[in-house]
């Protein structure tokens, strides 16, 4: 059985937490609490000392009290969140792009980590490490029973440092022993390539590297396509959980010469953001299609929403997860922090997305796989408990099957965002009309 988490390198980005970060520290200092509040804490100090004093084993107070912390956040809303250290700096190595590890794309299989593909250049490519090796032991250590996380975190570490795989792989007739040096492993977080005559440009995250990675893959494209070859481009935004806000505006704003790509709208009605696109299209005025679906979430719907709403690009896909809330990362005492709710974003055209999402301009759907028929794979923050009601939401909420099939030619939404551009299929909605966008006036 094949547990489809898709990590890369020897540390993940972590999860499909679909969230937008702000850093930064609280707008405004909220009123002092009434008598009542502490009353409250002080029946929470009566349980907790009754908890450590009585409770049938010792307990670990330290955990006890996130308990708590988180508790009262999750009461909140889905992404609001207490992280200790350590959580903390995981949420720092993933929006930073880089981190000291091997450099593996890996899964879980038959509780084993197998390896996807070695990223070129790095140290688990250059140690012999292969696509298709099964990692069974870390440092000696036996990797049944471990989750991919657990294995994952041991296999980052210190740059300069070794650490020995015991690999089993296909041919062999006994284990083999890598040992990899880790070294500063860089996640591009733009893959892209030339699809014929047009550019396919996928963002797996939105980093600190994403808007960098996004114009060397621009650049790189031109370079192979002569421009009067080229047909257009395909922007994927798929399986993309989000990442910073700063980013995504960077990146529409690479497609964009004018006009509000989002804004953000706290509690306070006088609280409102604006970012607006500067002048400059990156690729030229050239046609372009965005692909959605239910993986699509938070920074991937900004820009989605940015490009549909100005009529920019052509939205392909299904509906995407519908996060529409901004969090705040505000640092706390012995390096933890508190990932807060802030405010919510609205696309150029007023519209909130919370709970509903990007819906398509051309809705089509992705089969699935004999072996993923009939399970679920719909992804929505409407299908979230406590999740923050949205202005627009409906009873048919948000999201869509988050799944992109591994093989180019099983893709049958990108096959059909092709023949768009390249004119072998046509729809009313292709090539979306400047005159007509539905921005805020």
């Amino acid at each position: 059985m094949v547990r489809k988490l898709s990590l890369l390198f020897a540390g993940a980005l972590m999860g499909a937490s679909a969230m937008s970060l702000v850093y930064g520290a609280p707008g405004s200092t909220a009123n002092a609490a009434g008598s009542e509040t502490y009353k409250q804490l002080a029946i929470f100090g009566d349980i907790f000392e009754r908890v450590r004093a009585q409770y049938v084993t010792p307990p670990d107070e330290k955990a006890l009290v996130e308990s708590a912390i988180n508790g009262m956040l999750t009461s909140l809303d889905p992404h609001s969140s207490y992280m200790n250290p350590d959580a903390a700096k995981d949420m720092r190595v993933q929006t930073k792009g880089e981190f000291g590890g091997l450099g593996i794309e890996v899964t879980m299989e038959n509780e084993l980590v197998k390896v996807i593909t070695p990223i070129d250049d790095t140290p688990a490519a250059k140690a012999g490490v292969r696509a298709g090796d099964y990692i069974a032991q870390i440092d000696g250590e036996e990797v049944r029973g471990l989750s991919l996380n657990d294995a994952v975190e041991k296999m980052r570490g210190l740059v300069n440092t070794p650490i020995k795989l015991t690999i089993l792989r296909e041919g062999t007739d006994k284990p083999i022993e890598i040992t990899v040096v880790r070294d500063i492993i860089k996640v591009k977080a733009v893959k892209y390539r030339v699809e014929e005559d047009v550019g396919y440009m996928k963002i797996t995250s939105f980093t600190e590297k994403t808007y960098d990675d996004l114009e060397e893959a621009i650049a790189k494209i031109k370079e192979q396509v002569p421009g009067d070859k080229l047909k257009g481009y395909v922007l994927d935004l798929r399986l993309n959980p989000g990442g910073l806000l700063d980013q995504a505006v960077s990146v529409s704003d690479a497609f964009l010469d004018r006009g509000e790509i989002v804004s953000t709208r706290g509690r306070d009605p006088k609280d409102v953001s604006r970012f607006d696109a500067r002048a400059g299209d990156d690729i030229d005025g050239k046609p372009l299609i965005v692909l959605v679906n239910g993986g699509s979430a938070s920074a991937s719907e900004i820009v989605a929403g940015a490009l549909q709403d100005h009529r920019r690009a052509t939205v392909v896909g299904t509906t995407s997860f519908g996060k529409g809330s901004v969090q705040t990362i505000i640092p706390l005492s012995e390096n933890g922090a508190l990932r807060l709710t802030t405010a919510l974003y609205y696309t150029p055209a007023g519209k909130s997305i919370q709970g509903k999402g990007i819906s398509p301009d051309i809705k089509v759907e992705q089969p699935l796989p004999e072996d993923l028929e009939g399970r679920d794979v719909t992804r929505g923050e409407s299908d979230l408990r406590g999740h923050i009601k949205g202005a627009e939401e409906s009873e048919e909420g948000s999201g869509s099957a988050a799944y992109v099939p591994p093989d180019p030619k099983d893709d049958v939404q990108l096959g059909y965002a092709l023949d768009l551009l390249r004119g072998t299929k046509t729809d009313p909605a292709f090539p979306p009309n400047p005159d007509k966008a539905v921005m805020n006036q």
